[in-house]
């Protein structure tokens, strides 16, 4: 069933609401306010919304095989114990960086953790994208990012797509599932002028590509082999964040969205935003993946 319409499932008023990521399992939705430094856990069922208040900036959370969670907070990798609500140091990649923090990031259909940074004042080109691998080794797979932002990956698990916002573009990579390896960077999407930059971003099972529109209010389809817009949803938010997949048959996609850097006149125009909405595309997407190690 398709339906254009965004439905508010929470009021949530975010600064910065981030991270959407569904707990197939659980059957929950973690997502993130990165400002607010909290974690939150939204049961559909319910319509609870449980939040954990941590005592850094979070970027992003993904769900662990064993138990609990993985986050990426401003300073670096953690597990997250969901009873206790207590943070275990993994690794910290960029201890000597204080003014960087970790923003967006994913698991890859293997179980590694993918997490990019960014300059707390946006400078260009300070941030990187790392990859946590099972035994907790981290790696550095890519840097010179200013806003290491979306990643996806191809249903066939032969490509994985990274966004850096200010670019307004979307780079493919040749992705190896075994080993991790990235190679041969082309850009496949690039956002035209007047519709915002791209954020965060998911991928549905036919391997087209969802994205979130910071500051054009809208989430959008786009097909990644001929870089052709497909439609776009409106979203209630000038500043839309992210999406992902979710709900029992994998046919509702969740959007986060932010109040940051939202003019009182477009906050009277959009109240609800920094509100989390779910609207019913008409597709299935791909699952998200919970981390290994």
């Amino acid at each position: 069933m398709f339906n254009s319409e965004a439905e508010l499932v929470l009021p949530a008023k975010a600064s910065l609401g981030e991270g959407p990521c569904w707990d197939s399992e659980q059957g929950v939705l973690y997502w993130v306010s990165i400002l607010d430094k909290k974690v939150n856990i939204y049961d559909p069922r319910s319509h609870q919304n449980r939040e954990i208040q941590l005592d850094q900036m979070v970027g992003t959370v993904v769900p662990r095989e064993s138990d609990g969670v993985v986050v990426a907070l401003q300073n670096g990798f953690f597990f997250l114990d969901l009873n206790s609500e207590k943070l275990t140091p993994i690794v910290d990649p960029e201890q000597e960086l204080s003014e960087n923090r970790f923003n967006d990031g994913k698991c890859d259909p293997f179980g590694r953790f993918w997490a990019g940074t960014m300059s707390l004042s946006e400078e260009a080109e300070k941030g990187s994208l790392y990859c946590l691998d099972h035994d907790l080794h981290v790696e550095k797979k890519r840097e010179n990012l200013t806003i290491s932002n979306g990643l996806a990956w191809s249903p066939d698990q032969s490509y994985m797509y990274l966004i850096d916002t200010p670019t307004k573009k979307v780079t493919r990579f040749q992705y190896d599932l075994q080993t991790g390896h990235i190679q041969n960077a082309t850009e496949v999407i690039s956002f035209p002028e007047g519709v915002g930059a791209p954020d965060g971003m998911t991928i549905d099972e036919e391997g087209m590509l969802w994205i979130a529109h910071w500051g054009g209010a809208q989430v959008s389809r786009w097909n990644p082999e001929t870089g052709e817009q497909l439609y776009s949803i409106p979203i209630p938010s000038l500043n839309v964040t992210s999406c992902t997949f979710g709900g029992e048959n994998m046919d509702e996609l969740y959007v986060t969205t932010a109040r940051k850097n939202t003019s009182a006149e477009n906050l009277e125009r959009f109240p609800e935003a920094g509100g989390l909405f779910k609207v019913r595309p008409g597709v299935k997407g791909m699952p998200s993946y919970s981390f290994k190690g």
